[in-house]
């Protein structure tokens, strides 16, 4: 029998051998204090007052708003920035019940199910998201409606879904006196005073189409750029959903899905004349082998359109740009790596009206920093920043005053690297201001108008404050709130513990978090369990206060806290491959995911155990969702001597079955060994320890197949292991949808029973 049915046949059986067998210091919990676990989040998370999410303004720069703890959970508040009075946002029982209307279930007024949102329409319509699709509300009326998805979808990014027709509607020119659409692929004028019809392109076929979702008409209404487009694969991803809502008979589901190597669109930027109807196929010497090209944007002047490119392989980011006049091109700025070129850390700004100058974020020096760049000749001006830290995020350029304000981290001696401060600088690198003093991770939103921030700041053992500063120099202004824990503090929450040592290269420090059981007692012994995501694309050990929820992804999973209370030490640790760390940091994952960041965390385990003689390094356990679900199984497979157990959530565990998008950037392209080296199909036959996989039937963003892969090869290799599929489950299934209690029952129950000791 499996050992999964074995255990959910009979608990009292399974807590009694516990009893017997686990460490003198710790009895087995019984199933009324694991579904005590499970609810602790529930529990917990009302007893703060006044922790405020960042803060929002209104377009006006009048006000700001935000979310907060209050009794009996959250609320909308209202600050006007010239008087500090406070108003609710809006009637937040009269926006929950139109909610509940149109959502068809219940919505509580101090529960409403999102976390911020916009205003829009002189504040008399709020914009959010909610259940990954936007909404828009009337607070006037009290009317809510979903926001339509205008255009054909992209798999991820790259690939047009063809069997959804393109958003065809007529682009107007600025000037009113035309409008161009697409008829039978073919690029179309209107004129709009006579109705008479002038075909631009002839060109165009099923196979080779012009797109109308690119159209982009020059300021002065005389040119306009267009994409033409060669179809990718069309590779589909079907799935059957076994236990569909409302019916019995199951129900397929098909989504488009790119995965790595695949064709993807050819996208060929044709330039048009409109007065004389001359056609200009934009050289693509400058750009090769295109992953994908941005939307194309003309310069205020007209005088030249740009788009930026980004080559098949994540080498080589360009910004390239168009003389209207001529359709000559030229890389206004150009950025090469022999790793990647981080996507999520590429920001452009092109200055006044004709692009000529561009601040450009790039890790040539090995840091992510600011350049300002000629656009006319691609060099580099000057820098702007510099140092052994890094440029998290730039959140506003003054093109007049030549200022930028920015976020940052690792500047700051002595503190943790991960932490964010803000900072205003000059473009050229003169006058660096520190905005935001205070010794924790902050968050800061400017005014549109940039005369305030508000600074909301934290740490794991500091609650939320908010704070309303001037940006030219971040002296403050007032207190906007200031959380009150008193309550939570007498629940028994005790913040985590910080700890830092040593990598795998003997100088470079690695930071995780401890966190313990409410009951902890240092001369117990206790098995140890980490929580890990180790995806190359940020960093994840919590540096924010939010007690309730230090896991990995979601917000309603067991939480580090919750499993912690059952007789274990819980830490995450942010290894070597993860981000917002230096270059040569993040690189260690190039071509190399199966590292995870492993000789740095088991080096970690084992200096923590060196100085607390509670914590089992003998017995540690693992669990992670995603590239943590592929990273759990890693552990196992190639770590397996340190790693016992894992509980591995909806992984990517071969990046040749997973989203282009994401895999393509770490591993490169064209498809090499290094997919094969990371993957857990491949390697299944190492398994050791005890593995239970769970898959949500219906994930959307990984396919499921790949764990089912995982299986398959588990099965041929005489290995056992427990599997535990959701019907209908989706991607954050256990972590923020499906039946997260059962889930995250049978979670405990397996790190209970793994983690006996020998």
């Amino acid at each position: 029998m499996p050992r999964s049915l074995r255990r959910s046949s009979s608990f009292g059986v399974l807590a009694a051998v516990l009893s017997a067998v686990l460490s003198p210091a710790a009895a087995a919990p019984t199933r009324e204090e694991i579904e005590r676990s499970v609810k602790l989040r529930e529990e917990w998370q009302y007893l703060t007052r006044e922790i405020a999410w960042p803060a929002q303004w209104t377009p006006d720069s009048r006000a700001f708003t935000y979310r907060k703890t209050i009794e009996g959970g959250f609320a909308f508040e209202t600050v006007n920035a010239d008087t500090l009075a406070k108003t609710p946002a809006f009637d937040h029982r009269r926006l929950a019940s139109e909610l509940a209307r149109v959502l068809g279930r219940p919505v509580e007024a101090l529960r409403l199910p999102f976390a911020e949102f916009r205003y829009e329409g002189d504040r008399q319509v709020i914009a959010f998201y909610l259940d990954e699709q936007g909404w828009r509300c009337s607070i006037v009326a009290y009317s809510c409606a979903r926001q339509r998805e205008a255009g054909r979808p992209r798999g991820f990014g790259v690939v047009r879904d063809l069997s959804v027709p393109a958003d065809n509607h007529p682009r107007v020119a600025p000037d009113g006196r035309q409008e161009a659409f697409v008829q039978g692929d073919n690029l179309v004028i209107r004129r709009n005073e006579t109705g008479a019809m002038v075909q631009l392109s002839t060109d165009g076929s099923a196979g080779d189409f012009y797109d109308p979702e690119t159209i982009a008409w020059s300021p002065d209404s005389r040119y306009l750029m267009i994409y033409r487009v060669r179809p990718g694969y069309q590779r589909r991803v079907v799935r059957v959903e076994a236990a569909p809502e409302g019916q019995i008979q199951p129900v397929v589901r098909s989504q488009l899905y790119p995965k790595p190597g695949d064709a993807v669109d050819v996208e060929q930027p044709v330039l048009f004349d409109v007065q004389t109807g001359r056609q200009t196929m934009i050289d693509p010497a400058l750009f090769p082998n295109a992953y994908e090209l941005s939307a194309p944007r003309w310069r205020p002047d007209g005088r030249t359109v740009a788009f930026d490119y980004v080559r098949r392989g994540h080498q080589e980011v360009k910004i390239i740009a168009v003389d209207a006049a001529s359709g000559k091109a030229h890389a206004a700025v150009t950025e090469a790596a022999d790793t990647f070129v981080y996507a999520d850390r590429r920001f452009a700004h092109e200055l006044g009206r004709s692009g000529d100058e561009i601040i450009w974020a790039s890790e040539r020096d090995g840091w992510n920093h600011l350049y300002l760049i000629d656009g006319r000749t691609g060099h580099v001006k000057n820098r702007i920043t510099r140092g052994d830290w890094v440029v998290r995020e730039v959140v506003r350029v003054d093109e007049a005053k030549r200022q930028i304000w920015f976020a940052a981290s690792g500047m700051n001696n002595g503190e943790d690297p991960y932490f964010r401060h803000y900072y205003r600088v000059d473009f050229d690198g003169r006058n660096l201001t520190p905005l935001t003093p205070e010794a924790a991770d902050h968050t800061a939103t400017l005014s549109p108008d940039g005369r305030f921030l508000v600074d909301t700041y934290s740490r794991v053992d500091v609650p939320n404050v908010s704070v309303l500063r001037q940006s030219s120099d971040g002296a403050a202004v007032a207190t906007i709130t200031e959380g009150d824990i008193s309550r939570l503090t007498a629940a028994g929450f005790r913040p985590p513990e910080v700890f830092s040592t040593k990598g795998r290269d003997g100088k470079t420090d690695i930071w995780g978090m401890v966190v313990r059981p409410r009951d902890y007692d240092p001369a117990k012994s206790y098995p140890v369990i980490e929580n890990i995501y180790a995806g190359p694309h940020d960093s994840f050990v919590p540096k924010q206060f939010w007690p309730f929820g230090y896991h990995s992804g979601g917000d309603k999973v067991i939480g580090m806290q919750a499993l912690a209370d059952l007789g274990f030490i819980v830490v995450q640790i942010d290894g070597m491959g993860t981000a917002n760390r230096s270059k040569a940091f993040q690189d260690v994952a190039w071509k190399n995911l199966q590292d995870s960041g492993f000789p740095d965390r088991i080096l970690w385990h084992k200096a923590m155990a060196a100085r607390d003689p509670s914590y089992d390094v003998s017995r540690v356990g693992i669990y992670g969702a995603s590239a943590g679900g592929q990273s759990t199984l890693n552990a196992l497979l190639f770590h397996g001597d340190f790693y016992k157990a894992g509980v591995a959530y909806n992984g990517c565990y071969d990046n040749r079955m997973d989203k282009i998008s994401w895999n393509e950037q770490w591993l490169g392209w064209p498809v090499d060994a290094s997919y094969a080296a990371a993957s857990g199909v491949d390697h299944a036959a190492r398994l050791q320890g005890k593995l239970f996989l769970i898959v949500g039937e219906q994930d959307s963003n990984v396919d499921p197949a790949s764990s089912l892969q995982v299986v398959d090869a588990l099965i041929k290799a005489d290995k056992d292991f427990d599997l535990l599929i959701v019907p209908g489950g989706e991607h954050s299934v256990g972590r923020s949808s499906g039946p997260i209690d059962y889930i995250t029952r049978r979670q405990a129950e397996f790190f209970i029973e793994s983690l006996q000791p020998d």
